[in-house]
């Protein structure tokens, strides 16, 4: 079975351009027979603010809306999230995401599309912290979409389409995720062989 690779998109606002940014990425990764992707869209989840007694690393969550979304993520190998900027760092609403869940994000690997004035670098730096907490193997190559880009398409002037300069490093981000996630997944499954 192929791996599975979760596109995430990692902010809610009506105004968004997260949502063409992950299809930007999803158009590239449909050349790549090696695994699967899919765009998993938070908005779709209607999470509510975290409010269980605890991780469900300690304690399984009761609140539906948490347990759909928990067992959305546990259905892939590796995830690439594709995050926005907000006063330098991730949105809430990915946070809040990321806090509903810790058992299935652990030992998978994650990479990361960041988009904003700096190409959501530190957006991206801050995730790769959470991602650690919660047992991720960030990736080191990353796509940052920043400046004139970023702002053309803000202002509808350009689209992610018109970032083909960009093919190689996501080619090369894709290829450093599915290496992490292979192993991983192979390393997990020998961990439940015992």
């Amino acid at each position: 079975m192929k791996p599975r690779i979760a596109i995430i998109i990692s902010t809610t606002r009506d105004t968004r351009i997260g949502d063409k940014a992950a299809r930007w990425i999803a158009d590239a990764a449909e050349s790549h027979s090696e695994f699967e992707a899919e765009i998993v869209d938070i908005r779709d989840f209607d999470l509510p603010f975290f409010n269980e007694p605890a991780s469900n690393r300690w304690v399984p969550s009761k609140d539906p809306a948490a347990l759909r979304w928990q067992k959305k993520i546990g259905e892939f190998d590796g995830y690439i999230f594709v995050t926005a900027e907000y006063n330098h760092s991730i949105s809430g609403a990915l946070k809040n995401a990321l806090d509903q869940a810790y058992v299935e994000w652990n030992r998978k690997a994650a990479a990361f599309v960041g988009y904003g004035g700096v190409g959501g670098a530190r957006a991206v730096e801050h995730l790769r912290g959470i991602c650690s907490e919660l047992q991720m193997m960030s990736v080191q190559s990353a796509i940052h979409v920043g400046g004139a880009d970023f702002m053309g398409i803000m202002q509808g002037q350009k689209s992610f389409s018109d970032l083909s300069y960009m093919d190689p490093m996501i080619n090369g981000m894709f290829a450093d995720l599915l290496w992490w996630v292979k192993a991983l997944k192979t390393a997990r499954a020998a961990t439940a062989a015992g």
